[in-house]
C-alpha cells in the first residue's frame, strides 16, 4: 500500500517555549494512488485520509489529468458512416446551386415573357399608324409575340412547380438527414459519457464492497439507475441510427425517382417551347418578306 503523509499545523504561527499546549495539527495521507483511463480521458483514483485532533473522515477523489488542456470530442470513428456524411455535405451543396440556378430560370422566361408581352403591345399600336399590307404584318406580329408571352409564362410557371419546387424538396431532405446526423452525435456522445460514468461507478462500487463501508447500499442503487439509464441512451442511439438509414434508403430510391421525373420534365418542356418559339415565328416569315419585297 503506497502512502503519502503531510502534516501541517493548523495555527498560523510556531509555538512558543512559554505556550506548552499543543496546537490542533491537520494530517493528509494518500492511499493507493491508481491511473485509470487512457489518452485525454485518463485520470488518478486515489482514496484519501484527513485527520486532526477533532476530525477525522474518509475521502475519495477524482482528478482529471487533462493533457492538452480540454477533453477530446467523442465522435463516432466509422469509415462507412464517414463517407456517408461527406456525400451529404457534397450533395446538398450542389443540389443548393441547382435550385439556385433553377429559380434564376423561371424569373428569366417570366421576364422575357414580360417583354414579350410589352413588344407585343407596342408592335400593334405601331401597326395602327400603318396601312394595308405593313400595317397588317405589324398586327400579326403583335399577336404572335402576346402569345408567345402567355406561353413563357406558362412554362415558367411548370418550371416552378415541377422542376424548382422538386429540388427545393431535395434539398430539405437531405437537411432533414443532416439534423438526424446532429441527433445521432449527440446521443452517441451521451451513450459514450454514461458509459465511463457507469464505468467509474461500477470501480467505486467495488472498492466499497471490499471496505464492507456503509455507504454499498446507496452505491449499489446508483450504479443500477445508471445502468438502467444507460440501456434506455443505448436503444435512444440504436433507433436514431435505425430511422436514419430508413431515411436514407426512401432519400435514395424515392427522392432519386422524383428528381430523374423533374430533369425529364424540364428537358421535355425546354424543347417543346422552343419548338412553338420557332414555329410561331416561322409562321410570320411569308408576310414579313412580302412586305419586305413590297417595300424594295
Amino acid at each position: 500500500m503506497a502512502m503519502i503523509t503531510t502534516h501541517r499545523s493548523l495555527s498560523g504561527s510556531s509555538q512558543s517555549p512559554r505556550s506548552p499546549s499543543p496546537q490542533p495539527s491537520l494530517s493528509v495521507s494518500v492511499i493507493d494512488p491508481v491511473k485509470l483511463g487512457n489518452g485525454v480521458q485518463a485520470y488518478i483514483s486515489y482514496e484519501s485520509l484527513l485527520s486532526s485532533d477533532v476530525l477525522l473522515m474518509d475521502v475519495q477523489s477524482k482528478v482529471s489529468d487533462v493533457v492538452l488542456g480540454k477533453e477530446k470530442p467523442v465522435e463516432e470513428s466509422n469509415p462507412a458512416y464517414e463517407k456517408l456524411k461527406h456525400y451529404i455535405f457534397e450533395l446538398e451543396n450542389h443540389l443548393a446551386e441547382a435550385q439556385k440556378h433553377a429559380f434564376r430560370l423561371v424569373k428569366r422566361h417570366r421576364e422575357l415573357g414580360q417583354s414579350l408581352a410589352d413588344f407585343g403591345k407596342a408592335v400593334k399600336l405601331l401597326s395602327a399608324s400603318e396601312q394595308k399590307t405593313l400595317g397588317k404584318a405589324f398586327s400579326d406580329l403583335g399577336t404572335k409575340a402576346e402569345m408567345l408571352s402567355a406561353k413563357l409564362q406558362k412554362e415558367a410557371h411548370n418550371l416552378l412547380m415541377n422542376f424548382e419546387e422538386p429540388l427545393k424538396d431535395y434539398v430539405r431532405a437531405v437537411q432533414s438527414i443532416k439534423a438526424t446526423m446532429v441527433e445521432r452525435a449527440n446521443a452517441f456522445r451521451q451513450q459514450c459519457e454514461l458509459a465511463e460514468t457507469i464505468k467509474l461507478k461500477e470501480i467505486n462500487l467495488d472498492k466499497l464492497m471490499l471496505t464492507r463501508s456503509e455507504k454499498v447500499g446507496e452505491a449499489e442503487i446508483e450504479y443500477k439507475e445508471l445502468k438502467v439509464e444507460g440501456e434506455e441512451v443505448t436503444r435512444r442511439f440504436e433507433t436514431i441510427v435505425h430511422r436514419m438509414n430508413e431515411e436514407i434508403v426512401h432519400f435514395q430510391e424515392q427522392k432519386t425517382l422524383d428528381l430523374g421525373l423533374a430533369f425529364h420534365e424540364f428537358a421535355k418542356g425546354q424543347a417543346q417551347l422552343a419548338n412553338e418559339i420557332a414555329d410561331a415565328w416561322r409562321s410570320l416569315l411569308p408576310k414579313l418578306e412580302a412586305c419586305s419585297s413590297t417595300h424594295t
